[in-house]
């Protein structure tokens, strides 16, 4: 656990960016750095979206998984790392 702790710690000091949010198998997050009305609102969406990509890539090819999702808008830098049981999502500013 300490591991995990010092990893988000870590990735929180990079330049720009805004918070960190750490979401289970169900889409509930049990970690998170940023409100509880934000949290709630990425977690479940990017859970959601996450799912889509994963069954997505499966269907393109059944022995691919997804690794990494990216996403640019004109405000943000999502990039979403799942797991097994968990996913780790990143929010950044990406003009800083």
């Amino acid at each position: 656990m300490a591991e995990v702790e010092e990893t988000l710690k870590r990735i929180q000091t990079h330049k720009g960016v805004i918070g960190t949010i750490v979401v289970n198998a169900e889409g509930i997050p049990i970690r998170t750095t940023l409100d509880n009305s934000t949290t709630v609102q990425y977690a479940g969406l990017l859970h959601q979206l996450t799912m889509k990509a994963r069954s997505t890539v499966r269907d393109l090819d059944p022995q691919n998984d997804l690794t990494f999702l990216r996403i640019r808008s004109k405000k943000h830098e999502i990039m979403v790392a799942p797991d097994k049981e968990y996913l780790l999502i990143v929010i950044q500013n990406p003009s800083e």
